[in-house]
């Protein structure tokens, strides 16, 4: 049985960090994962970020209430999820994910936890697992789930190098060239026909 993993940012949402940090004037906050291989450094680079600039979930919150699927993902998730079960594997957070997920026509998601404290500071964050694409999808594998994977950032790779298939998705042209063999598309339809080809598959 095969069954799809998804990233959710730059696949189907626009990036939550980069949105927050066009609506809160910081530059800085625009780098992701597809700049930065190493989550955890990411992650606590934008929390001392925020607590510089006495931000906190309140004022993200409110940035993701405005972001709206990109164009044609809802179309693109709800063709996919008539051929197959989809799950979405984000490095993102339940406090992030829930309107964004209404808006997808609410789909799984496997995601982490941010520590919040009780005026809002977020001061922290734990994952479900570590490594928690990789290891999600071998937990798939490992109960008879044979996953077709794709995602954008470097955090993505290990999910889509782990299965038979794999792809990349509006990726940069760096990860492009450092992952020649993985293939790589911009637009749905293409994504689309490729997860159509390798579910056929035998």
């Amino acid at each position: 049985m095969k069954l799809v993993c998804l990233d959710l940012e730059g696949v189907l949402v626009p990036e939550i960090w980069v949105e927050f940090a066009k609506a809160s004037g910081i530059p800085e906050l625009t780098r992701t994962t597809r700049d930065e291989p190493d989550y955890d450094k990411l992650m606590n680079w934008r929390l001392e970020i925020l607590k510089e600039h006495h931000y906190g979930l309140k004022e993200i919150q409110a940035t993701i209430e405005t972001i709206d699927p990109l164009p044609g993902a809802r179309e693109f998730l709800d063709e996919l999820r008539a051929m197959t079960q989809v799950i979405i594997i984000s490095d993102t957070f339940t406090q992030f994910a829930a309107p964004l997920m209404k808006k997808l026509g609410w789909p799984t998601i496997f995601c982490n936890t941010l520590q919040v404290a009780p005026d809002g500071e977020i001061t922290g964050y734990r994952m479900r697992v570590q490594d928690t694409k990789l290891t999600t999808v071998r937990a798939l594998q490992s109960i008879g789930y044979e996953t077709v994977a794709s995602g954008d950032s470097y955090n993505d790779l290990k999910m889509i190098q782990a299965g038979k298939h794999g792809f990349l998705f509006r990726t940069t042209e760096q990860i492009r060239a450092q992952y020649p063999d993985i293939p790589a598309y911009e637009e749905y339809g293409e994504l689309l026909a490729a997860f159509k080809e390798a579910l056929a598959e035998e």
